[in-house]
């Protein structure tokens, strides 16, 4: 019962986060869309946040392997987080927006990835699936985005800081009370990194899921402007995210049941196809509404694909780089990733529009699939040699 008990913060920790996350996420390229910036604009603003988590998700995670604490990094960057999106949110200047921007970002990007990391190392030592743990992420973003949807509706994105420091002090009051992990050997110098570069199937596994990642991470960027460009409000966006990441919940939460049926490659080539199918039809759609109708199929995609890549990074990095291995694989997804898709996306949604941008992310989710396709083969051949 008590370390059942001792993963309540951690639950909560994971809940207030990414119902901060939620606001940023779907609301912050109408905010700034607000406050007078064109599309391309709002694409380099949006693109400063992954830039930053390609130098923070790395830094933090060494120095949480250096140091064997997740807990005080993460209080650390929760600080962060309230004292530096307070100034981000008083910016007015695109030059001002972005550079208090960076800073922000690069305590704020970091995490998710420390609390999926200490989720993932607490599911092992107790024998639960990490699933059930990081549904209650989910879950915040899913209500978050519910409820804020209306609130930004009745009152005005500009008001959306308020509900953002809420949260944040939610997370920093919980985030005393997690249980930090354990030390099982000696601290991680710098040259230990060197493993993670010489790790071929790791570094390979990161090219082959970009092209996936970019496609995920442009969506998120910009379907907020793409549900308005059609006609739709605020609460639309907020209700498009609810459905989305309330099947994501779901999709967590039975993991125990479906994951461990096939290899984890397979199931990212499955959440791949899904993926490109979802995206082309988006491309097509005329009305906000079959988004919304369509959104479940987020869980399905996102959860899938989530669970998997993170199961097999897990799998391919040593025990002593846990942290720093899992934050350079988020630096992929959601850094690179996200810097190519933010503005390629503004770009697309300023000259085209966003059944244009749609179609696009088909086409590269479908290079995507057939890249992990080959890499598994790749892999299992190498496998079955040894």
């Amino acid at each position: 019962m008590a370390n059942k008990e001792s993963l309540l913060p951690l639950k909560m920790l994971l809940f207030s986060f990414h119902s901060t996350n939620t606001i940023i996420l779907s609301f912050l390229p109408l905010y700034l869309a607000y406050k007078g910036l064109n599309g391309t604009e709002i694409g380099w603003v949006l693109a400063i946040g992954p830039l930053a988590s390609i130098f923070a998700q790395p830094f933090w995670g060494y120095l949480s392997d250096r140091f064997k604490t997740v807990k005080r990094i993460l209080i650390i960057c929760v600080c962060g987080l309230l004292i530096f999106s307070t100034l981000f949110f008083q910016m007015n200047s695109l030059i001002s927006i972005m550079c208090m921007g960076a800073v922000f970002y690069f305590f704020v990007t970091p995490i998710g990835p420390l609390g999926d990391s200490l989720a993932q190392r607490r599911s092992e030592a107790l024998g639960i699936s990490f699933g059930t743990i990081r549904m209650w992420g989910s879950i915040g973003f899913a209500i978050s985005s519910l409820v804020i949807g209306e609130v930004l509706s009745r009152y005005g994105v500009q008001h959306m800081i308020w509900p953002y420091l809420s949260f944040g002090f939610l997370a920093l009051l919980v985030v005393f009370r997690l249980k930090d992990v354990k030390a099982e050997s000696d601290p991680v110098k710098i040259k230990d990194i060197g493993i993670l570069v010489k790790n071929k199937a790791f570094i390979l596994f990161l090219v082959s899921v970009v092209f996936l990642s970019i496609a995920h991470r442009t969506s998120d960027s910009f379907i907020g402007l793409y549900i308005t460009e059609l006609g739709g409000s605020e609460g639309l966006v907020g209700l498009a995210w609810f459905v989305g990441v309330a099947s994501e919940a779901v999709v967590f939460a039975l993991a125990g049941l479906w994951f461990r049926k096939l290899h984890p490659l397979v199931f990212i080539m499955i959440a791949g196809a899904i993926y490109s199918i979802r995206w082309f039809i988006y491309g097509a759609i005329d009305d906000p509404i079959y988004i919304i109708a369509l959104q479940f199929l987020h869980g399905i995609t996102f959860g899938i694909f989530y669970l998997s890549a993170f199961n097999y990074v897990s799998r391919l990095i040593p025990k002593l780089l846990q942290s720093t291995g899992h934050l350079v694989f988020f630096a992929t997804f959601f850094g690179l990733s996200g810097i190519i898709g933010s503005l390629m996306g503004g770009a697309i949604m300023n000259n085209f529009n966003g059944g244009t941008l749609y179609t696009v992310l088909g086409v590269f989710s479908c290079i995507g699939t057939v890249s992990i396709f080959f890499y598994h083969l790749m892999f299992s051949r190498s496998r079955a040699v040894e």
